[in-house]
């Protein structure tokens, strides 16, 4: 769908902006309402249920719903509370952002709908209604180049006077800001469903690989093979003519280093670390960011990776995950990573499926403690039991797992780039209606009546 422009333009004064159309202005933030930062609450104060006001800290701002309010806090203080640690009290309607750290460069513009206070990461910015329109002012500060005017450095941060001199385009009409804020929020929330659609089918693909796989490693190809009772509470019947047994059985080896911290440098042998294991990937990424001098890599190395041997990571929010090392790996792992690998009689394909399968994620589940994946003892999970094919029959089913995975690679790789081009089309639309560039009031007034 294409917009016309306004009829008249002039210039900006504003290099990035170039040209506003005539009835507009150039306004800085300072003057368009109340620039007010947070306060720094003690551990002790930072939330109750139940209170008068809502507590917010910054990772609040990654949870709002479709209209740009945040959703309401699970914490809430009193008044009083608030009173005496000098905390403000931001009222409904405030446009509320990150002023440090890493959330600020994410440019996450939020408003809150009830009487709230704000952590010492965050900045509040009370709108002036009577000239401005809350709504199109939030679209319009997703303009901001939060990593341009921050203080750069290990922590960015942000001041009021930085974000205070940052000039938004604006019409001086307050019903024409509405107009355009009606219209954004009209069409982004037609994009955003669309973009909600496309990644409830990427969590439908991921299940049906899942079941795909996991139905694969346990059950075989071949729906009339005779069954037997496996012994295994979760795993229920397996074909007759395979063999239940524990994990490392399977394992001819168990590789990982030496549990000790090196002293990292900008070139020498590379060390995979758990976070270039990711979901979804059959290998390590090769993204590496540290390295060890090739002289000293043996006292941190026990043993070297192979082709073929699998990866898991076994600390933290990645634990469980797992990668099939590909041909002539050049690096080591990570201590919160081992190898493992496989027999002469089973196919480390083979391994790699079976170890990436729902069955040995729920294996893992059933003998941590906490019914959590974030650590997993090799001692412990080993000694969990599993399923073992003749190898003569592990070929087909890696061939088979291999060509239907490829067919959920492809589909789960068309609905991302359908999710980046609807989220590129949506920035690109809110910039060219709050700047100007395109005209919608006609359309805006067609759509509401």
């Amino acid at each position: 769908m294409s917009f016309p422009a306004y009829d008249d333009y002039m210039e900006s004064s504003v290099e990035w902006l170039t040209e506003i159309p005539r009835n507009w202005d150039v306004v800085p933030i300072k003057r368009v309402g109340r620039l007010k930062g947070g306060a720094g609450f003690p551990h002790a104060d930072q939330g109750v249920e139940g209170e008068l006001l809502d507590f917010h800290k910054v990772n609040a701002l990654s949870r709002a719903d479709a209209d740009g309010y945040l959703a309401p806090s699970d914490n809430t203080i009193s008044p009083d509370t608030a009173s005496r640690l000098g905390a403000f009290v931001f009222p409904p309607e405030t446009i509320v952002f990150a002023k440090v750290g890493a959330a600020l460069l994410l440019s996450r513009i939020r408003i809150i709908g009830n009487d709230s206070c704000i952590d010492n990461n965050m900045m509040g910015l009370i709108v002036h209604q009577e000239l401005f329109d809350v709504t199109f002012i939030r679209y319009a500060m997703e303009l901001v180049r939060f990593d341009l005017i921050a203080n750069p450095g290990a922590v960015p941060s942000l001041n009021e006077g930085q974000i205070g001199n940052f000039r938004l385009p604006t019409p001086t009409d307050i019903d024409e800001q509405k107009t355009i804020a009606n219209f954004l929020d009209a069409e982004t929330s037609k994009i955003d469903a669309l973009v909600a659609e496309q990644r409830r089918l990427i969590e439908l693909l991921k299940e049906k690989r899942q079941a795909v796989i996991s139905h694969a490693v346990t059950k075989g190809l071949n729906p009339n093979a005779p069954m037997k009772d496996s012994g295994i509470e979760w795993l229920g019947e397996v074909p007759e003519h395979w063999e239940v047994k524990k994990f490392k059985h399977l394992l001819s080896m168990i590789v990982d280093n030496r549990g000790r911290t090196p002293q990292f440098g900008d070139e020498g042998v590379p060390m995979l670390e758990a976070k270039q294991i990711t979901e979804g990937t059959r290998h390590p990424s090769r993204s590496f960011i540290k390295f060890v001098p090739r002289e000293v890599v043996d006292q941190f190395e026990r043993d070297k990776v192979c082709e073929g041997d699998v990866l898991i990571t076994t600390v933290g929010a990645t634990a469980g995950r797992a990668v099939l090392v590909d041909a002539s790996p050049d690096y080591f792992i990570a201590q919160n990573v081992i190898g493992m690998r496989p027999k002469s009689e089973v196919l480390p394909d083979y391994l790699f499926y079976l170890v990436i399968s729902d069955f040995f994620y729920s294996s893992l589940m059933m003998t941590n403690k906490s019914n959590t994946i974030d650590n997993l003892k090799v001692s412990v999970f080993i000694n969990n039991y599993c399923t073992l094919p003749p190898k003569e029959e592990q070929a087909p089913i890696v061939e088979y797992l291999n060509e239907h995975l490829e067919t959920f690679t492809q589909l789960q790789a068309e609905a991302k780039g359908a999710i980046e081009l609807l989220q590129e089309r949506r920035t690109a639309l809110i910039s060219a209606a709050v700047t100007g560039k395109i005209d919608v009031r006609e359309y805006a007034t067609q759509e509401t009546t």
